[in-house]
């Protein structure tokens, strides 16, 4: 070894999976994410159909229950998407992100309300579905404002989410003031924008490409032997 040549550094695997560890996390959330948006969507389809069957007169009550049930799990999986999106996030506006997080846990204590009421009293609380749409539309603004400015995802995938859940919002009074059915009709039109993000969109960009955070600044190496 020359006088001027540096001694070789071995790098420990626990120091390199220290430092790329909170990409990789990052990177699992993302994936979480997008998977959960699409499992909450599944087991609500499911779900809702199992006990609007009842309402319409099936008397299988371990159907109700199955349906209730699934909704249940389908507003978990909701929660974890507010308290996993908080992470991603609150670095760019925490006060804000707080929110999102805070109206996905009104949106599945509303859910469950409603679904308990069903089961306990044989039939639905009026206008269920319009109650559930109130905090998921204002949470799901929240959530695609700060995907807007943050630009973590495209900025077309954000303005699309942000008019689906703007149409969800609107449909709610069109709905409880007769203007519109949101189950049919025109009011599905209004449904559309907002499923076609969480269910294919979102997810799917999730999957492939995850969240792009800024670059932290990296200092300058310095050589130990410069002068």
């Amino acid at each position: 070894m020359t006088a001027l040549q540096a001694p070789a550094v071995k790098v420990s695997s626990s120091k390199r999976l220290r430092k790329d560890s909170p990409v990789m996390t990052t990177r699992r959330i993302a994936v979480a994410v997008g998977a959960l948006f699409i499992l909450q969507m599944v087991l609500a389809v499911i779900g809702a159909t199992l006990t609007q069957a009842f309402i319409d007169g099936n008397p299988d009550k371990t159907a109700l229950t199955a349906g209730v049930a699934l909704m249940m799990c389908s507003g978990l999986a909701v929660v974890g998407i507010g308290l996993l999106m908080y992470r991603v996030l609150k670095g760019f506006n925490q006060k804000l992100a707080l929110w999102y997080p805070v109206m996905r846990v009104v949106e599945f204590a509303v859910s469950a309300t409603c679904g308990i009421y069903l089961l306990t009293q044989l039939q639905a609380v009026p206008n269920t579905m319009l109650w559930v749409y109130i905090p998921t539309g204002i949470g799901g603004l929240v959530f695609t404002y700060l995907l807007f400015v943050s630009r973590i995802v495209p900025q077309p995938i954000a303005v699309l989410g942000l008019i689906g859940y703007a149409l969800l919002l609107l449909g709610v009074p069109l709905d409880l003031f007769g203007v519109l059915d949101m189950d049919t009709g025109l009011g599905v039109f209004l449904l559309a924008p907002g499923g076609l993000f969480e269910l294919l969109v979102l997810p799917i960009w999730l999957f492939a490409k995850g969240f792009k955070l800024p670059q932290a600044s990296q200092p300058a190496r310095v050589s130990p032997y410069a002068r």
